[in-house]
């Protein structure tokens, strides 16, 4: 298991805008084929460690980000999936598919990493396309305008749970950002002889697969330059059907649950962390995509779509969390207890209606969440 040191990577002096750079210890934590370490075209870096783990399957750490020109800022401590919930809409079966999917990982082949690199057979490490980073009209002016198409860095596995094959990935983004997301393929796994829990599939209407949700859940461990004074942030903005609005900030300095709203987002900062700007640096969560699927009360984890909780190292999923002597799921995590050292979870919802097209093998349908680097840099970071 990865130490659980902070990277120190910079520190900023005080009175100035100057960043002091430090040794990076990602490659003191890990070494091939567990390093990763790309500089994309426009100069962006991402540096991390990866391993599989029994329960968790793929998960990441030691996670830097150094933008073009700039210094490198640790980003996570660790990240992870920490479950998939999957609930029938007839009420039965409502499955917990994490469990141990360090061993039910599915062999990748060069197809399924195309142009990349296959670490252990089990995880592949690959630069793509991600389209357009920015266009600007010259407004006449051939000499002005101005255009770029982005990069990304990928690190994805891929899981056989019962019929299902899961595939996730982490998404680093040539301009800072973080997609951590989960495909869902494979095969339809339910059928149902009630019209109004499924859909027909096939000839006629003989044969229903079931409708369900994907409740996927991610535990991620934010570390801005060490854990000791990162603050989780909620940010609103009042004045619906007026015209003017207000942003109201919310610290959180007690463990949380927060439910998505429109116009609501969430960052993690370090206020003594600053760009050339003088601005805290932070990474903001947006779960906007989310289907926000809501369950009875024996299942209170999905009642929420964030959750912020003080650091515990066994709590390492959101439900069926069966570490001794910790508790059994992300709603019972959040007491009262004081934010010192944050740990977020997202949970993202998808409803899946099946349909013809689905028939074998199920084209991918993704769910996943986007954060975006807030203030990292002091410019644009092309």
């Amino acid at each position: 298991m990865f130490l659980r040191l902070a990277l120190a990577i910079f520190v900023a002096v005080a009175g100035s805008a100057t960043p002091v750079a430090l040794v990076s210890p990602v490659a003191r934590t890990c070494s091939s084929p567990y390093l990763v370490d790309e500089t994309l075209p426009n100069g962006a870096r991402w540096q991390m460690c990866w391993e599989m783990r029994t329960i968790e399957g793929l998960t990441l750490a030691k996670v830097a980000y150094t933008p073009k020109g700039g210094t490198a800022v640790s980003v996570l401590r660790s990240a992870a999936l920490a479950q998939i919930h999957v609930p029938y809409d007839s009420g039965e079966p409502r499955y917990h598919d994490i469990g141990s999917l360090g061993g039910s990982v599915v062999p990748l082949t060069d197809a399924d990493c195309p142009g990349g690199e296959r670490r252990t057979q089990n995880v592949c490490v690959l630069t793509r396309p991600r389209g357009l980073a920015y266009l600007k009209d010259g407004y006449g002016d051939p000499d002005q305008r101005k255009s770029m198409q982005g990069r990304e860095l990928a690190v994805l596995a891929a899981y056989q749970v019962g019929w299902y094959t899961y595939v996730s990935e982490f998404v680093f983004g040539d301009d800072g950002s973080i997609t951590p997301r989960v495909g869902a393929t494979g095969s339809l796994a339910g059928t149902t002889t009630a019209p109004e829990h499924g859909w027909p599939i096939g000839v006629g209407r003989t044969h229903f697969e079931e409708s369900h949700s994907h409740n996927i859940f991610w535990r991620m461990d934010f570390d801005i330059q060490g854990s000791s004074r990162d603050v989780v942030e909620q940010y609103d903005f009042t004045g619906n059907r007026t015209k003017k609005r207000s942003m109201v900030r919310t610290a959180f300095t007690r463990e949380t649950k927060a439910v998505n709203q429109r116009m609501r987002w969430w960052r993690v900062v370090d206020p003594q962390v600053r760009n050339a700007d003088r601005h805290p640096v932070s990474w903001e969560i947006n779960n906007s995509d989310s289907a926000e699927y809501r369950g009875p009360s024996d299942e209170a984890f999905t009642h929420a779509d964030l959750y912020v909780t003080q650091y515990r190292a066994c709590e390492r999923l959101a439900t069926q969390n069966t570490a001794p002597r910790c508790k059994e799921s992300v709603d019972a995590y959040t007491g009262n207890e004081r934010l010192t050292d944050p740990v977020v979870w997202v949970n993202v919802g998808f409803h899946h209606v099946p349909r013809d097209e689905d028939a074998d093998p199920m084209p991918t349908h993704w769910q996943g969440f986007r954060i975006t680097p807030r203030d990292v840099s002091a410019k644009n970071p092309y």
